[in-house]
């Protein structure tokens, strides 16, 4: 057995800023506590929290330097004390949730509603390094057929879409769910899930691409961003309009999704990447009796439920851009300028 390394390469959030912001660093290798896993990272995608935090809109408090990266695969490398179910070098993905385990919400299996609740790469240390330390609760073993690129793909975005299809807007068969910005990390799953479930899937996207890899996806029709969304809804549902809108963009879009709902419909939102501050015309709310539903994350018991589909043929991580861990600066760029189409993931040497 080779001997455990002590320091490994990381690139570290140094300030709060632009992409300059991050910087390649040494680092100790993490000790496993009790009832811990030392994992070998080989794969780390990323998510707009990863820019949020870069930024300094999200957890603009943590010391610095910080590692961001919520979505790891790897293997295991090293067991602290406690753990005894798993064995070093077995292929696994992280549950980027982690939570106290012992309150109310946790031991009822709402664990993404704890109050000491933390997500990798944003509360606690992430995944840009050769190395992460999390609890064995985080650890999934990764489905065969995958290699880590893909594995690192799935969890933090397909967790995000389970929670908003299956518990948040619990999508029905036959009803129309419209998802915004349809190759976005989280979209992407949006629009498998929705067809999982035999809903009617109405896409939005910005260029020729990214509108064929929504209808491969499964959706039944493409929206341009650029024209009339609520007229287009309109047309395509012979004035029904949607029952479901998922909607993830912010402020920019905030009223069209609104009135691209039908009486009674559902719009579920689990971020912002437009802006926090939107207007909401609270006659359209309550005349019409729309829900409102925020949704973060997912429980973990839901990621087990994930890999189902995945292992079942029916839910594929969509990988849009493949770079370097010391190329994280040029990946956050990829996000930021919205030319990724589906996962912007790092290979970790």
């Amino acid at each position: 057995m080779p001997q455990m390394p002590t320091s490994m390469q990381a690139v570290a959030l140094t300030a709060r800023g632009g992409p300059e912001a991050l910087q390649p660093l040494w680092l100790p290798v993490p000790k496993p506590a009790s009832h811990e896993v030392l994992v070998r990272i080989q794969a780390v995608a990323l998510n707009h929290l990863d820019v949020w935090v870069r930024k300094g809109v999200a957890s603009p408090k943590l010391p610095l330097p910080h590692l961001l990266g919520s979505d790891i695969a790897g293997e295991i490398a090293a067991l602290g004390e406690g753990v005894s179910d798993l064995q070093e070098g077995q292929p696994v993905l992280l549950n980027p949730g982690v939570s106290c385990g012992h309150c109310e919400r946790c031991l009822s299996g709402h664990d993404n509603l704890c109050r000491k609740y933390q997500i990798l790469g944003e509360h606690r240390t992430g995944g840009y390094a050769q190395y992460i330390a999390v609890p064995r609760a985080n650890i999934l073993p990764m489905p065969e057929g995958l290699n880590p690129i893909e594995a690192a793909a799935l969890p933090l975005s397909a967790l995000t879409a389970y929670q908003m299809v299956f518990d948040r807007a619990q999508l029905k068969p036959f009803e129309t769910a419209l998802v915004l910005a349809a190759t976005s990390g989280v979209s992407v799953n949006l629009i498998q899930m929705c067809k999982i479930v035999g809903a009617r899937v109405i896409a939005v996207a910005s260029t020729p691409e990214k509108k064929v890899l929504a209808l491969q996806l499964g959706a039944d029709e493409v929206i341009d961003s650029s024209t009339d969304q609520v007229q287009a809804v309109k047309t395509l549902t012979g004035g029904e309009m949607a029952d479901v809108v998922f909607d993830h963009t912010g402020a920019d879009n905030w009223q069209q999704s609104l009135r691209s709902l039908k009486w009674g419909g559902r719009l579920v939102t689990c971020g912002a990447t437009s802006g926090h501050e939107a207007i909401t015309p609270l006659n359209w709310v309550f005349f019409k009796q729309l829900s409102i539903l925020g949704s973060t994350m997912g429980s973990k018991a839901d990621l087990f439920q994930v890999l189902q589909f995945v292992k079942q043929g029916r839910l594929k991580p969509v990988v849009g851009h493949v770079v370097g861990l010391l190329q994280a600066r040029e990946a956050h760029l990829l996000l930021e300028n919205r030319q990724a189409m589906g996962k912007v993931v790092l290979q970790v040497p």
